[in-house]
C-alpha cells in the first residue's frame, strides 16, 4: 500500500463530507508529527494500534559478506514500531485464513 492508496482508504471511510486533497494533508500532517516526535526522542503510543520509539543500538563488530573481514559498526539510533496485542491478533487471524481474502 502506498501513501496515495492510505490516502484513498481514509476519505472513503470518512465519507463524502472531505476531499482527497484534505486528508492528504491530514495524513501527511500525521506522518510528520511522528518523524518530529522521533527526531526529539519522544515515543508515540497510539493505543490499539501500536507504540513507535527511538531505540539506541551498540557498537559491534560484523563482517564484509564478500571478504570475510570484520568491520566495525558505530553506535546508532533507530526508529521502532512495536504493535499492539490487539494488532498482532489481528494480524494472526488473518495469517490463520479467517480475515478477508
Amino acid at each position: 500500500m502506498t501513501k496515495a492508496d492510505l490516502v484513498e482508504q481514509v476519505a472513503d471511510a470518512i465519507g463524502p463530507g472531505i476531499t482527497r486533497k484534505d486528508c492528504a494533508l491530514v495524513v501527511d500532517g500525521f506522518l510528520n508529527a511522528v518523524k518530529q516526535a522521533l527526531a526529539q526522542g519522544q515515543g508515540i503510543e497510539i493505543r490499539g494500534f501500536g507504540t513507535f520509539k527511538v531505540r539506541q543500538r551498540k557498537a559491534r563488530m560484523a563482517r564484509n559478506p564478500r571478504t570475510g573481514e570484520p568491520v566495525k559498526v558505530p553506535a546508532r539510533t533507530s526508529p521502532v514500531f512495536k504493535p499492539s496485542k490487539y494488532f498482532r491478533a489481528q494480524v494472526a487471524r488473518l495469517d490463520a485464513g479467517d480475515g478477508p481474502g
